[in-house]
């Protein structure tokens, strides 16, 4: 397959809209919306559940079926507390970062549409030296514009409203994709230019595919918890991001080393059943596909955990882009990167065999 036929115009237009897009923990509907309308000429049928995970499936009547998977919601935050003088502070919904937070403007989702607000900060003018408070979520707070609670309530603000940050996507140096909720929308644009590959390279797979855009992987894995138990699957490929070690401060004797433009890693932990995971090293190595290699412990910390501990035990691997900044507004990716975690995907689907095991016993 040529490294041209990766990615094309409409690929990005819908990458471009799919991460523009909102789409909090627990909010995730409207961007499984625009997911699925871009993901409907590639599939026989969708599957959805009651929170919100969209499964777009390839031969439904098969026996035999195989998910390739990623999350769709994104870290945000939730209005906690309006003061008697306008000022809203917050808790995490996800993995939301305090330190980020000053500063930034932000978008409260409330049922007469989007407040704008910013994240207020003190003036450096204001703040002693020896006794300069950092960033917490004690002393962090939204401004709206308001001087009383009377008038944010007015607005639509309540206590539960959702809130988010607008930044959007850009392409930086020709070939790094940066915006907010790359972790892990990333993960769902991706499997589903896999199902375009193999609708218009005309690729007939003997068994069922199962492309999984799960929902809340941010605040437990809970999507994927719910999905595997409808599609009961034999097989799991998860794909989802990790970090680039190559950054500042991120000490690699304990993260291991992974860095963007080198290709996608494949992991190595208890829930990553082995046998899966080398027919994946064995894929790249046979089509030329860089990799890196990365150690979990005792778990992924990702969908993947969900899937291999669930039925009775499905055979499940995973597939990560390696990404920097995580869990901020400007979360980068190589676009080769993006490109040959595509290919290793689509390709090590053309290697499975309906009922296959991957058992050392058989």
């Amino acid at each position: 397959m040529a490294q041209d036929s990766i990615l094309n115009e409409k690929s990005l237009d819908f990458l471009e809209k799919y991460l523009n897009n909102a789409s909090p923990t627990g909010y995730e509907w409207e961007g499984q919306k625009i997911w699925m309308d871009y993901l409907k000429p590639y599939v026989d049928e969708f599957i959805t559940d009651t929170y919100g995970t969209a499964v777009g499936v390839i031969n439904p009547d098969a026996p035999y079926k195989v998910v390739i998977e990623g999350h769709a919601d994104e870290i945000s935050w939730y209005v906690n507390y309006i003061t008697d003088n306008g000022l809203i502070y917050v808790i995490r919904n996800g993995g939301s970062d305090h330190q980020i937070a000053t500063s930034k403007r932000v978008n409260i989702h409330t049922k007469k549409g989007i407040v704008k607000g910013v994240f207020g900060w003190p003036a450096i003018h204001t703040r002693k030296g020896a006794k300069e408070q950092a960033p917490t979520l004690e002393n962090i707070c939204i401004d709206v514009g308001c001087s009383t609670k009377e008038e944010v309530l007015a607005l639509g603000v309540h206590v539960g409203c959702v809130i988010t940050y607008p930044d959007e996507f850009f392409i930086l140096n020709g070939n790094k994709f940066v915006c907010r909720a790359l972790d892990n929308r990333m993960g769902g644009f991706m499997i589903a230019e896999v199902a375009r590959l193999l609708k218009e390279n005309k690729k007939e797979l003997p068994f069922g595919l199962y492309i999984t855009n799960s929902v809340q992987e941010e605040i437990g894995l809970r999507g994927a918890e719910m999905i595997t138990q409808t599609i009961k699957p034999d097989v799991a490929i998860v794909t989802d991001v990790c970090h680039d070690t190559t950054t500042p401060m991120i000490e690699k004797k304990t993260q291991g080393e992974t860095k963007i433009g080198d290709g996608p890693v494949i992991s190595y932990a208890p829930a990553v059943q082995n046998k899966l995971r080398e027919l994946l090293i064995d894929t790249a190595e046979d089509n030329k596909i860089p990799f890196q290699r990365m150690a979990s412990s005792r778990f992924t910390g990702t969908d993947t955990d969900a899937f291999a501990y669930s039925n009775g035990g499905v055979a499940s691997a995973l597939i990560s882009l390696p990404l920097r900044y995580m869990h901020t507004t400007v979360e980068m990716v190589h676009r080769e990167d993006v490109e040959n975690v595509i290919k290793l995907i689509y390709e090590s689907l053309l290697q499975i065999k309906s009922g296959e095991t991957f058992s050392y016993f058989d």
